[in-house]
C-alpha cells in the first residue's frame, strides 16, 4: 500500500521559484500550493492545514519571519523550513520560528532530504525543541516626544500593543513587562549590519534584515 505524501504550501514573493519549487516537488510526489507572501499564506491556509510550510523570509507585507512565528503559535503541529539567500550554511537563523533552513541557490537535493525527512511518520510525531522562544518580528516604527526611536510591542498575552524604547546599548536580549496583563517579553534589536547572535549563524553581506524582534516568554 503506497503511503500518502505530505501536502506542502510554499511561501515566496518570486513567482519563477514558486514555479520551479512547485514543478520540483509534484514529481517527487508531494501536494503543494503556493502563495506570494506572508498574508496570502494566512489567506491559503484557511482552504486547509499543510502538513509542511516552506517559507522565504525575506518578503514585503508579511514578511517570513513574522509569518514563521505565527504559525509555530497558532499550528504547533505543522511543520516548516525558513529559506533565503540572506543567510548561508545549514542551521536555522538565531531567532527564526522554524525547524530547518534552506539557503536559496543551494542544492535542490538537499531541499528534497529536509522535506522526505520531515515527512516521515516519526518525524511528524516530534514535537518542537522545548524552551525555544517564538519570536514575534517587529520593527522600529514610531518616535517618542523627543523624537526617540521606539518600538511599538504586541503583547503575545493579551494582544493589546505599547511602546518600548530603543535604548543606546546594545545587547543580544532584552526584557520588558506589558503594560496590561505584566506579562514578561523578552525582545532583542538587530542592528541590520551587525546581527544578533553573529557567532552562531552568519548573514550575507547586503541582505535586507528587519529591524527588531520581540521574544515572548512562554514558559
Amino acid at each position: 500500500m503506497s503511503i500518502k505524501k505530505s501536502e506542502l504550501l510554499i511561501v515566496d514573493d518570486d513567482p519563477a521559484l514558486r514555479t520551479t519549487l512547485k514543478a520540483v516537488l509534484r514529481e517527487s510526489g508531494y501536494e503543494v500550493r503556493s502563495a506570494e507572501d506572508g498574508f496570502s499564506a494566512l489567506s491559503e491556509l484557511r482552504n486547509g492545514i499543510p502538513d509542511i510550510i516552506l517559507s522565504d523570509l525575506n518578503m514585503a507585507g508579511m514578511s517570513g519571519f513574522e509569518l514563521l512565528s505565527v504559525i509555530r503559535r497558532r499550528f504547533p503541529a505543522v511543520q516548516t523550513i525558513a529559506m533565503s539567500g540572506a543567510y548561508s550554511g545549514k542551521g536555522i537563523p538565531p531567532g527564526v520560528a522554524a525547524d530547518a533552513f534552506y539557503e536559496k541557490g543551494s542544492d535542490l537535493a538537499s531541499l528534497l532530504r529536509i522535506i522526505d525527512g520531515m515527512s516521515q511518520p516519526k518525524r511528524a510525531q516530534t514535537p518542537h525543541q522545548n524552551g525555544a522562544l517564538t519570536p514575534i518580528w517587529i520593527s522600529h516604527n514610531g518616535q517618542d516626544h523627543a523624537g526617540k526611536p521606539h518600538l511599538i510591542i504586541t503583547c503575545p498575552d493579551c494582544l493589546r500593543t505599547f511602546p518600548g524604547e530603543v535604548g543606546e546599548i546594545i545587547l543580544p536580549v532584552h526584557e520588558t513587562n506589558c503594560v496590561y496583563c505584566h506579562s514578561v517579553i523578552h525582545y532583542a534589536i538587530v542592528q541590520p549590519n551587525e546581527p544578533a547572535f553573529a557567532q552562531s549563524f552568519q548573514r550575507k553581506p547586503g541582505s535586507g534584515i528587519p529591524a527588531a524582534i520581540g521574544l515572548p516568554d512562554l514558559n
